[in-house]
C-alpha cells in the first residue's frame, strides 16, 4: 500500500485523499489494540495550542490534549524553545541515568513544586518513558521497603496497561491487589453518598486493615488517584485523602499517589494532593511533566531508598529532550499561575456544564475538579438502581438513585462533537461519562466554544438516541 503520486502531492495541501489513504494503511497495518483511532479516525497534520489540523483541512478543538499529557496545549512556544536549545547546543539526546544540566535542572525545578516539607526529604527515580513504569517502580519500591507484598488499591482505579500496573486497575481479570471502595456521590457503593459516603468508605478501610480475619494482611503500600481519571473523573473528597494519610501513616503503610493524569496544575493545584494538604509518601508522575514528550519518575521520601544499583532501570529514562521540554512547562505552569487559572476556569465550565443538566435528564451527572471534567450520560427510561436503606436509624439519608449508564448514547455525542470539530474522549464505569482535558492555556473564549460544541452534540445525539431508541 505505497503512497500515490496524488497523495504525496497534495500532502501540505490538506485533501479528502490524503486523509483516506493514511487512515485505510493504518486500518491494515496496525494493531487491533489501536484505541483512539478507533472513535476519532482524524489524521493531524498539523497542531498548535487547543488546535489541531488535519489532513482533509479540518480544524478541531482538542480537549483530549493527549490524554492529559499536553498542559500547554501543543507546541507552546517555551517547549518549543526548549527543545531547540539542546538540539542546537550539541547535547546527548540520550544519557541513561548519568548526570547531565538538562537533568539538574529539571530535578532542580521538579523539587520546587513539590507540596511542602517533601523535596528536602525527596528522591527521584527516573523510570521507562510511560507513566505505567513508574507505576510498577513505585510497587517494586513499597515491597522492597517493607518487605511485604501485598498492595491495596481502589475500585474504577487506572494506573497504567503493564502487569502490575493493571493488577492494581480497576479492570483487573485477576485478584492480585486488595480492593477497597472508592467514595463517589453519584454512584455512591453505599448508596448515599457525599460525606457520610466517603465516611463509611474509610471505615470499611480500616476495617480491612485492623480485622485479623479480613483475609487482607497488612500490605507493602496503599495507591490511589486524588481524582479518577478513567474510573469517570471523580475527585476524591478531602478529607477522605486526609484520612487515608492518617490510616496509612498509623499503620506504617506507604500512601503512593499517582499523579500522572492529574498533575502539573490539571484539577486546580499544581499536585491534586496539594488540594487537601496531605503529603504521600511516594508521588507517581509523568504525561504532563515531560511538557509532551515521554517521561516518567517516582519521587519518595527518602527512608524508602533501600533499592540496589539497577533495581529499577531503563534505557530511555535518560530522555534530555523530555527533561528540557518538561523543565519549561513546569516553570511556565508555576510562574504564569496557570493551575489557578485552571481552577476559577474550571469551575466556571463546571457551573455551565450543570446547566445542561437541568435541561437533559440524560446527562446523569456533571463533575470534576479544575481543568479535568467529566459529563455522565444515562438511560433516564431505565429502571434506577436501587437506593440503599437501613440509614435512617442513624438520620442518614440515602441518595438519589442514579439512572443507568448509556454508553451508546456516550459514543454518539462523541460522535456528534467530532462532526462539529470537538475532540472528547471517554471513560468510566460503562464508558459513558465523556471527558474534557482541555490545555491549561484554553482561552474563556476557546472554552465557550467548546461548551457550545458539546451542547449541540448532545442535544444532536439524545434527539436521534431517542428517536431511534
Amino acid at each position: 500500500m505505497a503512497v500515490t503520486e496524488s497523495e504525496a502531492d497534495s500532502t501540505h495541501r490538506g485533501t479528502p485523499a490524503v486523509h483516506e489513504g493514511i487512515l485505510r494503511r493504518q486500518s491494515a497495518r496496525e494493531s487491533a489494540a489501536r484505541t483512539y483511532a478507533r472513535a476519532l479516525p482524524i489524521v493531524p497534520v498539523r497542531a498548535r495550542g487547543l488546535t489541531i489540523e488535519g489532513a482533509d483541512g479540518r480544524r478541531y478543538l482538542d480537549c483530549l490534549s493527549g490524554a492529559g499529557a499536553l498542559a500547554l496545549g501543543h507546541n507552546h512556544p517555551v517547549v518549543l524553545e526548549a527543545i531547540r536549545r539542546v538540539l542546537d547546543s550539541g547535547a546527548p539526546l540520550s544519557v541513561l541515568d548519568l548526570a547531565t544540566p538538562v537533568k539538574d535542572a529539571f530535578i532542580t525545578e521538579l523539587f520546587r513544586t513539590l507540596p511542602a516539607g517533601f523535596a528536602d526529604r525527596a528522591r527521584v527515580q527516573f523510570c521507562g518513558p510511560a507513566g505505567t513504569d513508574a507505576v510498577e517502580a513505585a510497587l517494586k519500591l513499597v515491597r522492597a521497603a517493607t518487605g511485604r507484598s501485598g498492595i491495596l488499591a481502589f475500585t474504577g482505579a487506572y494506573h497504567g496497561m503493564t502487569a502490575g500496573a493493571l493488577a492494581a486497575s480497576g479492570g483487573a481479570p485477576d485478584l492480585q491487589v486488595g480492593r477497597l471502595p472508592y467514595p463517589q456521590d453519584y454512584r455512591c457503593p453505599f448508596g448515599v453518598g457525599g460525606p457520610r459516603g466517603a465516611e463509611l468508605a474509610a471505615r470499611w478501610t480500616e476495617s480491612v486493615l485492623d480485622d485479623p480475619k479480613s483475609g487482607v494482611p497488612r500490605p507493602a503500600g496503599m495507591i490511589l488517584e486524588p481524582v479518577q481519571g478513567e474510573g469517570g473523573v471523580i475527585p476524591a473528597p478531602d478529607d477522605w485523602l486526609r484520612r487515608m494519610r492518617g490510616v496509612t501513616a498509623d499503620r506504617s503503610i506507604p500512601l503512593i499517589a499517582d499523579e500522572v493524569q492529574t498533575g502539573v496544575g490539571r484539577t486546580g493545584a499544581f499536585w491534586a494532593v496539594d488540594h487537601s494538604g496531605i503529603t504521600p509518601d511516594v508521588m507517581v508522575m509523568s504525561k504532563a511533566i515531560g511538557g509532551s514528550l515521554p517521561l516518567a519518575v517516582v519521587v519518595y521520601r527518602e527512608e524508602l531508598d533501600v533499592w540496589q544499583p539497577g533495581a529499577h532501570a531503563g534505557t530511555f529514562r535518560g530522555n534530555q529532550l523530555a527533561m528540557a521540554a518538561g523543565t519549561a512547562t513546569l516553570a511556565y505552569v508555576r510562574e504564569n499561575g496557570l493551575a489557578g487559572r485552571a481552577a476559577a476556569l474550571g469551575t466556571r465550565m463546571l457551573n455551565q456544564l450543570r446547566q445542561l443538566q437541568g435541561e437533559f435528564a440524560c446527562v446523569g451527572d456533571v463533575r470534576g475538579r479544575g481543568l479535568m471534567i467529566g459529563v455522565e450520560l444515562v438511560n433516564p427510561a431505565g429502571a434506577s438502581v436501587p437506593e440503599a436503606r437501613g440509614y435512617e436509624a442513624n438520620g442518614w439519608d440515602s441518595a438519589p438513585a442514579p439512572h443507568p449508564a448509556d454508553p451508546e448514547l456516550a459514543v454518539a455525542v462523541q460522535r456528534e462533537c467530532l462532526d462539529r470539530g470537538l475532540i472528547v474522549e471517554l471513560g468510566g464505569r460503562h464508558n459513558s461519562v465523556v471527558r474534557l482535558l482541555p490545555p491549561l492555556t484554553i482561552s474563556d473564549e476557546q472554552a465557550s466554544a467548546v461548551l457550545d460544541r458539546l451542547a449541540d452534540a448532545v442535544t444532536a445525539a439524545n434527539r436521534d438516541h431517542q428517536r431511534t431508541g
